[in-house]
């Protein structure tokens, strides 16, 4: 099987690594990923940066299937254009993908499912926005309607933080047509859980619960990043397993279908588990980035099996032969067969200094000499020059650490991380560390 992942982050990177494990051994293209990817896939550089380039390109290789990671071109419609020429896509068309790419149309859908969310306004004036303030309890978090790289929410304690964040999105315009329309909701209180689920709108699966630490600084301190390290599998309380499969997925998932809006991929559930049970914070589109790196490592079947039988409709296929080992994981999370619940994975991202504002690049990057079974290099916002690895983005890695134990898969994450070298290289030493995903 010939198989094109389209992106060149740190998820990339994971998917094609998962892929290459496959008994199908198929043949990979990134498209124009990374050097990471390129241990396992040819990329294509530069690469087809448009829908016409892509066909094309999969035409003349005979690509059976197309893995699309990040969020743009899913949000711009690419996967409807690669459908239209008969491609198999793993990857949600334009009218799914607007569940990330507009925060208040999916406040509608939850709505319109009776699925529970925080309560919000919606403004696309700051004059507005501003008064608003007046009539409310802080703090408040204030979102980017649209796709800001997860840097587009604020949780504002004061009203100086807040008046800041409104004219970041609305009168600096910093996050472009995405902060022209913002969303107010009340701060929820609790602990997050990332869940991806895996449909082709009919049948569907949950791979292992993750969560990651989203602020630049330690004890969650600081602004909002894509995010800088995660783990999985997140322990959780017998009976909320089953209620957010039922009181959060599958009505979800009713409300695409009552919609007529196909789904065929991830959708990603951001979710907060309050007293008063799991409350949805936010959707993307597709594979989460850094939890695919700490979620495909922990995957008991064939990856590539997956994504194919997704993309062509198939997926109840695939999930007739994931039978759950007796006496492991948990009852009422559909596909709990899926997860290794005995193992556990932890990746630790290295940043430039300086994001999620201004940093440097193309520093040079000293690596460990070789990964092995247990711990392994994620690259994301690295590249090659003359030879010479260097940094070119703000999550720049992800070192990860898979072991028996959340500590020593923790233990095997920073002791990998320690053995990189580049200038600027900052770091969370307590990824992993808070927080055992109890209700509180």
């Amino acid at each position: 099987m010939n198989v094109l992942v389209v992106g060149s982050g740190g998820r990339e990177h994971a998917i094609v690594r998962q892929l290459a494990a496959s008994p199908q051994k198929p043949r990979l293209f990134a498209c124009p990923g990374n050097p990471g990817t390129a241990d396992n896939a040819t990329n294509l550089d530069p690469g087809p940066n448009d829908a016409a380039g892509l066909v094309a390109f999969c035409r003349s290789r005979s690509i059976d299937l197309v893995i699309v990671g990040p969020e743009d071109p899913l949000i711009a419609g690419l996967a409807d254009d690669l459908r239209r020429e008969g491609l198999a896509v793993f990857g949600p068309g334009a009218m799914g993908a607007r569940l990330e790419g507009d925060k208040e149309f999916a406040k509608e859908v939850l709505a319109s499912a009776e699925v529970p969310t925080a309560h919000y306004h919606a403004f696309s004036s700051a004059e507005s926005a501003l008064k608003h303030l007046d009539k409310i309890d802080l703090p408040v978090v204030i979102k980017a309607c649209g796709a800001a790289q997860g840097k587009g929410v604020a949780v504002c304690a004061t009203r100086e933080e807040a008046e800041a964040h409104i004219h970041t999105c609305l009168r600096d315009q910093a996050f472009g047509q995405s902060g022209l329309r913002i969303l107010m909701e009340d701060c929820l209180y609790g602990t997050e859980l990332s869940v991806l689920v895996v449909t082709d709108g009919q049948d569907y699966c949950l791979l292992a619960p993750s969560r990651d630490h989203k602020r630049i600084g330690e004890q969650d301190q600081g602004p909002n990043t894509g995010g800088m390290g995660a783990f999985a599998p997140v322990a959780l309380p017998s009976d909320l397993y089953a209620e957010i499969d039922t009181r959060i997925v599958l009505p979800i998932l009713a409300e695409l279908r009552r919609r007529d809006i196909p789904y065929r991929g991830v959708l990603y559930v951001g979710l907060m588990l309050t007293a008063g049970g799991p409350q949805v914070l936010e959707f993307n589109c597709r594979f989460g980035d850094p939890e695919t790196q700490v979620v495909l490592p922990l995957y008991r079947g064939d990856f590539l099996d997956l994504c194919w039988t997704t993309a062509t409709g198939e997926l109840g296929r695939h999930l007739q032969g994931a039978h759950r080992p007796e006496g492991t994981g948990p009852t009422g999370w559909t596909g709990s067969g899926l997860t290794s619940w005995d193992r556990h994975a932890v990746v630790v991202v290295g940043a430039a200094d300086g994001y999620p504002g201004p940093y440097a690049q193309g520093r040079p990057i000293e690596l460990p000499d070789a990964n092995s079974d247990g711990g392994w290099i994620i690259h994301a916002g690295t590249r090659r020059d003359d030879r010479q690895l260097v940094t070119c983005g703000g999550r720049v890695l992800g070192a990860v650490g898979v072991g028996p134990s959340l500590d020593a898969a923790r233990q095997k994450a920073y002791d990998l991380l320690d053995q990189v070298h580049f200038e600027g290289l900052t770091f969370r030493r307590d990824i992993a560390r808070t927080g055992e995903g109890v209700r509180k």
